[in-house]
């Protein structure tokens, strides 16, 4: 029979699995929508143009497109009842909790195989802050009809958490001393949290980039020729998702609440320092850069709130806020030297 720790292990594999299968049919249903977003006199057009050359594309007019984010911004907000029911988001959803379900089974067995919490080491970050990446999508799920990012939040976690157990996981090893304070649960759970939230913030920013790409053509394309039916290249399914502007303000919104986590993640780390060192501050290069990624997303709110940097400028600052948690828990952990180093990998802690 196996232990706990292995029985861990196989349940975080089998979560993968599963993810992995959400992610096809969340994939299927991206697809199955941009089918469904050309209507006959689309398709002609379409057909014309691919025999040109041009791999896709859609026909839109500025009317067109002001309907389409009225129909989406409805969507979006509609209740768990009103939504449409599309077959392959229905499926994508439901594995999605089932990994979860999993995925959860797999953390808590090698917390109580452990005899504590499990985030002591870069594998049980990864294990939780995948988690809670899942966990904060399906919850609010509830709030807003996100399942046009059920590909992208799947596709990362089955990438991150994939990586991880075939490249950071180590046996269960006792805690050092630093790591033996309440403050691991605080610190390292309040961490996990901000980056499950940002990771949200930036699935909806990469998405408005698209979206606004797309926006961007039409409105040109009504300009050159307002008598002519204006062609926008890109994906079909942008036609079923909310504004640019939507999905900015709900990236921004996600970007924030993920900031105060890491606000408390910073201070918890302070004090939890002076308990280990008996300093608040050392200029550790893991403390460093999670100072780097408060001063990146407190520029970002700052600069939207204060300064109007809204769009492209806008997403690029989510964007590059989450490339730098990635970079702290990756490069940093593995190439640079410091204070945090436990369990044979460096942690999170």
């Amino acid at each position: 029979m196996p232990s706990l720790e292995q029985l861990s292990v196989l349940l975080v594999w089998t979560a993968v699995a599963i993810y992995a299968l959400a992610f096809i049919a969340y994939s299927w249903d991206l697809a199955s929508r941009s089918a469904k977003s050309l209507d006959s006199k689309d398709a002609a057009k379409v057909r014309e143009l691919v025999g040109a050359g041009v791999a896709s594309a859609a026909v839109a007019s500025a009317d067109d497109l002001r309907r389409e984010q009225d129909r989406a911004e409805a969507a979006l907000k509609a209740t768990p009842a009103e939504r449409s029911r599309p077959v392959f988001a229905r499926i994508g959803t439901a594995l999605t909790w089932l990994g979860f379900l999993f995925q959860v089974g797999g953390d808590v067995t090698r917390g109580i195989a452990a005899g504590r919490v499990p985030w002591a080491d870069m594998y049980e970050f990864a294990l939780t802050g995948t988690m809670l990446m899942i966990g904060v999508y399906l919850i609010v799920l509830f709030r807003y009809d996100l399942r046009f990012l059920g590909a992208f939040i799947t596709g990362l976690v089955v990438l991150l958490l994939g990586l991880s157990v075939m490249n950071f996981y180590v046996p269960i090893t006792p805690l050092m001393d630093p790591l033996k304070s309440p403050w691991l649960v605080i610190h390292v759970f309040m961490a996990s949290l901000a980056t499950a939230i940002f990771a949200l913030a930036f699935g909806l920013s990469v998405m408005q980039l698209l979206q606004q790409r797309r926006e961007h053509k039409i409105l040109q394309a009504q300009l050159a020729g307002p008598d002519d039916a204006p062609v926008t290249v890109g994906w079909g399914f942008l036609r079923n998702l909310p504004s640019s502007d939507t999905l900015e303000s709900l990236s921004y919104r996600f970007a924030i609440i993920g900031f105060i986590f890491w606000s408390f993640t910073l201070i918890a780390g302070s004090i939890w320092a002076n308990y280990a060192w008996g300093r608040f501050w050392g200029f550790d290069t893991k403390e460093v850069w999670t100072f780097i990624i408060w001063v990146v997303y407190a520029g970002y709110i700052h600069a939207r709130a204060t300064r109007g940097w809204r769009g492209t400028r806008s997403a690029w600052l989510s964007i590059i806020g989450f490339a730098a948690v990635m970079f702290n828990f990756t490069i940093v952990n593995l190439f640079f030297k410091g204070l945090h180093v436990y369990s044979g990998l460096t942690t999170s802690g």
